[in-house]
């Protein structure tokens, strides 16, 4: 296994541990975070997504495989069980990660997961009918950062 594989399983590693401080060192400083609900522009932030989401996730349960990496790039398959803390429907959400590095580090991260599919999961039916539009899509965007403010506010080690 390569020095970034060696990050990737790191990262997940910790998450199925719940270690949200062992995700957050496999970030550099600068690096970005993007997904279907988060934007992130700093490991700040990120840290503080992974501490928030695993805080919040008293059930959530993690599965990946498929860790590939090679000194720029890298990719891995991973799937996480949840109860979404708004609505306590049950997730089970199926996601592809691309990964670049930088100084032996995370320094963008991208998950990609089919939106409609968790939106019916996460919201019922609101989310089967109306999850591939924006308006769910902004809506779910807008409600995820305000979640993060409000966390990374009781949080001052995230400012």
């Amino acid at each position: 296994m390569n020095q970034n594989q060696q990050v990737i399983e790191t990262l997940y590693s910790s998450f199925s541990r719940k270690d949200y401080r062992g995700m957050a060192a496999c970030y550099h400083p600068d690096a970005t975070f993007t997904d279907e609900a988060f934007n992130l522009k700093s490991a700040k932030e990120i840290a503080a997504m992974w501490h928030m989401l695993i805080e919040s996730g008293k059930d959530m349960r993690m599965e990946y495989r498929d860790i590939e990496a090679d000194q720029q790039i890298g990719k891995a398959h991973w799937e996480a069980y949840y109860s979404f803390s708004r609505t306590g429907n049950k997730v089970h959400n199926i996601i592809d990660a691309t990964f670049e590095f930088k100084d032996g580090k995370i320094i963008r991260h991208r998950d990609y997961f089919n939106f409609w599919r968790w939106a019916g999961m996460a919201l019922g039916m609101p989310g089967k009918l109306l999850g591939w539009t924006p308006l769910i899509r902004n809506k779910v965007q807008k409600t995820a950062r305000e979640n993060l403010d409000k966390f990374i506010a009781k949080h001052p080690e995230y400012s």
